[in-house]
Parts: C-alpha cells; sequence; structure tokens
C-alpha cells in the first residue's frame, strides 16, 4: 500500500510540473499557445486525475477487504487461548484444568486406604462461537486414570432471556455442583453433593431476566442415580429438572445475595444386574453407604423400582472479602429386593460453607484473581483465603434392614473441615484442606471409624 501512495504521489507532481512546462516557455517566448493545445492538455490531466481517484478508491477497497478477513490471536489466564474473527462471531477456545492432588488419611486402621499423590483432574477444554447465535463446548477428563466425557454440547443463544442447550453437561440440580470445579472453595464437594446429579444427556432451556435478577433453567434428561454421570438411558422414561435462582438485590451490601430451589422428578426401572442406584461418599472419596449387593447372589440385590424426586432449596451471599454458601438436598428413591415389599425411601443432607480473603480480594461464586499476584522481587505473595465447612447425610431408616446392611453401612455421617487456599496468580491455586467424619452405626458393634483426612492441591487452570 505504501508503493502505490508514493507512485500515485509521483504522478501528481509530475503532471504538476508537466503542465507548467509549456506555460513557462510560451510566456518566455512572449506567445501564447492555442486553445486547441490547451483543450488538449487539459484533457490529459482530467485522465491522469480519474486514474489517481480509481487508484485511491482501490486502494480503500483493498484496506476495507483485509480488515474483514484479518484474524487475532490472544492469551489470558481468563480466556485461555483464543482466535478470533474481525467481526467476532467466529471464534476457537481453547482452555484447560490440571490438578495435582495428594490424599493423606490420619486414621484408617479398621479400613485401611492407600495414601497417594494423583492427577484428580485433567480436562483440556475447547469451546467455539459459530456466528450470531451458536456455541459449543467439549469437555473430557483423562484423571485418576481414566477418560471419561464430561461435557459436550451445543448453545443456542437467542437472547439473555432464552437460549437451548443440548448435548451432555451438569444438570441443574446441586448449587455447589453448578460451581465450576476449579472454582469450589475445598478440595472436594460437601455432603449434600452426594444426593445430585452430575451429567447427564438432555435439552434444557435457560435464560436471565432483568438483568440477572431471575435465572432459570427447565430441562428433559436421560435421568441418572445420584453423583450420577450417564451417556444413556436404560429406560424410556425420563428426568424433568427445574431450577430458579433470585438475586433480589441489586445494589449495596445485599447485592451479593441469591437464593433459589431446584427440583426433579422421574421414573428408574433398574433390574438385579444393574440396580441404577448411587454408592454415598465421604470427602475423602471413600464410599460409606451402599445398598445391598452380591455378585454371588445377585437376585437379592435393591434396585431401583419407581418414582425418583429431589428438592434442594439453595442460597449464597457475598459481601466484599467474604462468602458464604448452603443448600438442603431431600432424594427419594422407589427401590425393591426380592422378598421384600417396594418401599419409597428418602435421604436428606446439607452443608453451609465460609470463606474469607485475608488479603481482602472480593469474594464470589468464582474464584478470585489476586490483587498482587505472587512476584518475590516485587515483595507481592498473592491471594490467602480462609474456609471452614459443616454438613451431615442421612439415609432413611427405613433402608435398615431390608434394603442396607446394618452391619457395615452407616445410617448417617457428619463432616466439618477447615482450609486454606492461596491464589498465586489468577490461573494457579494452592489448597491444604483437613476434614474430619463422623459415623452412626456401619460396623456389628457400634460406630464405623471416623475419617481424618488431609488434601493437597495444586491447581492450574486458564
Amino acid at each position: 500500500m505504501r508503493a502505490v501512495r508514493i507512485w500515485v504521489s509521483g504522478i501528481i507532481l509530475a503532471s504538476t510540473r508537466v503542465a507548467a512546462v509549456p506555460l513557462a516557455m510560451a510566456q518566455q517566448e512572449g506567445t501564447t499557445p492555442d486553445s486547441a493545445s490547451l483543450e488538449r492538455r487539459v484533457d490529459e490531466l482530467d485522465q491522469q486525475v480519474r486514474i489517481l481517484q480509481r487508484l485511491r478508491e482501490l486502494e480503500a477497497d483493498s484496506i476495507k477487504a483485509a480488515s474483514k478477513d484479518k484474524v487475532s490471536a490472544t492469551a489470558s489466564a481468563k480466556d485461555g487461548f483464543t482466535i478470533k474473527s474481525a467481526d467476532g462471531k467466529y471464534a476457537l477456545r481453547f482452555k484447560g484444568v490440571l490438578q495435582t492432588d495428594g490424599r493423606f488419611f490420619l486414621s484408617d486402621s479398621a479400613v485401611p486406604v492407600t495414601n497417594t499423590f494423583f492427577l484428580r483432574r485433567a480436562r483440556p477444554i475447547l469451546e467455539a462461537t459459530i456466528g450470531k447465535y451458536l456455541e459449543m463446548r467439549l469437555m473430557p477428563d483423562f484423571g485418576q486414570g481414566t477418560t471419561v466425557l464430561f461435557d459436550a454440547y451445543t448453545d443456542v443463544k437467542v437472547s439473555p432471556a432464552f437460549a437451548v442447550r443440548v448435548g451432555k453437561f451438569k444438570a441443574p440440580v446441586d448449587l455447589e455442583r453448578l460451581q465450576s470445579a476449579s472454582d469450589i472453595v475445598f478440595a472436594e464437594r460437601g455432603m449434600a453433593t452426594n444426593l445430585a446429579p452430575n451429567r447427564d444427556v438432555g435439552l434444557q432451556l435457560s435464560g436471565d431476566l432483568d438483568s440477572g435478577l431471575v435465572a432459570y433453567q427447565v430441562g428433559v434428561f436421560n435421568g441418572v442415580p445420584d453423583l450420577g454421570n450417564g451417556d444413556g438411558d436404560v429406560s424410556d422414561a425420563k428426568d424433568f429438572i427445574g431450577r430458579i435462582f433470585l438475586q433480589p438485590f441489586k445494589t449495596g451490601t445485599a447485592k451479593g445475595f441469591g437464593i433459589g430451589v431446584a427440583g426433579s422428578t422421574g421414573i428408574e426401572r433398574g433390574t438385579t444386574a444393574a440396580p441404577q442406584l448411587a454408592g454415598y461418599r465421604t470427602g475423602g472419596q471413600q464410599t460409606w453407604f451402599r445398598y445391598i449387593s452380591s455378585t454371588t447372589t445377585p437376585a437379592n440385590n435393591v434396585f431401583a423400582d419407581g418414582r425418583r424426586q429431589r428438592l434442594a432449596p439453595q442460597a449464597y451471599f457475598y459481601t466484599g472479602p467474604l462468602g458464604l454458601h448452603g443448600e438442603y438436598i431431600n432424594s427419594w428413591q422407589v427401590v425393591s429386593r426380592a422378598g421384600f415389599p417396594t418401599t419409597k425411601l428418602k435421604h436428606s443432607a446439607w452443608e453451609a460453607t465460609g470463606s474469607v480473603f485475608l488479603t481482602g480480594e472480593k469474594n464470589s461464586f468464582r474464584s478470585a484473581a489476586p490483587k498482587k499476584p505472587f512476584d518475590p522481587r516485587a515483595g507481592t505473595f498473592g491471594a490467602v483465603e480462609l474456609a471452614a465447612r459443616y454438613g451431615e447425610l442421612s439415609i432413611d431408616d427405613a433402608a435398615f434392614p431390608a434394603f442396607a446392611n446394618p452391619a457395615s453401612t452407616p445410617s448417617q455421617a457428619k463432616a466439618w473441615a477447615v482450609g486454606i487456599n492461596w491464589y498465586l496468580a489468577r490461573s494457579i491455586k494452592a489448597v491444604v484442606d483437613y476434614e474430619h467424619t463422623t459415623f452412626t452405626g456401619g460396623t456389628a458393634t457400634g460406630d464405623r471409624e471416623a475419617e481424618n483426612f488431609v488434601a493437597t492441591r495444586l491447581q492450574y487452570s486458564f
């Protein structure tokens, strides 16, 4: 383009000099050029001006076309690596989460557990924007020596108030489950998460009304057991799930307050070979409750055999460096076992979590970015967060002894935990947690041994 400009300028300068020469010569000789000669020269100059105008038009068109085809590439801790078209209608984003954990059990004489370091999550994330309305997300997980597909869905975002999602994604029931694994306060989620689904395949309608005052999700899914991560269905019946969440205050101290409720209903028909029932886990990810199941006498196994329902009121509150969230979940499931009447069981759980940033960062549902990232040379050391949690999970008394063995399965678990999180940068977090869990029952002579568990984590997310 610079060469074109230089060439155009040269033509203009040459044309001016050429036009001036005949006039100067005529004045020196005391003669005046005839009208035909002047007219011919004017025509030549007019033609040159038209050429110059056309060259400038071509240059402008070329610059405009180049700007339309320009592709930008950016990288940031918040949005990962992004390739985007000039008009922003097409974009490809590559993100990731890597969590290297340690699990250490301080008292496990009755039920020995191996202390270990391992990859808790290793998730490459691919996201795309396709045109004005379409977005997609793909997220597998290679952590813990397995390969599991967690997210694979497409969004049609018609407006902030209405969007359609189809594929595999988080079922909108559990508040803490809806929080990203890279944003949760503790290394592992609390007791209440046991009674909610993890991922399911289905179709969901969602939106934010009145600038986020009301958020809603409603959908139809295959249906999975508590804690389930499903890719298909085992029966024709489907689950219907709905959630509404309110943030009634847009200003003031209560701006960070939100409250809502979620629920699900559906029919699950398992078999003795595929019961479609869940076991429940501690913070150390050890299964403490399971239904009666045996590979030697499978005819006696317990299985899902009817209506499954969940109800989950939930709330959070964030103000300055302080954050609180809690929820209560009831889970009902009709179960059967040979020789016993079909029974509807109700299990209940709740948990409350609080945290505070000692370094003054603003607490929220998402991870905080430290005001002063870790840089020893500059004398800055990131952000520090202290956290505490308490939760309980109670099994329906009617589960014993017909559907669960009281000599090996507790009827209740109570857990409290404390932790410290160190945010070196927006994308780097170190975690140390301690959790103490006690049980009611679970042995032939009394209560199962308490679990004392230390978790460490180094997380990198972008």
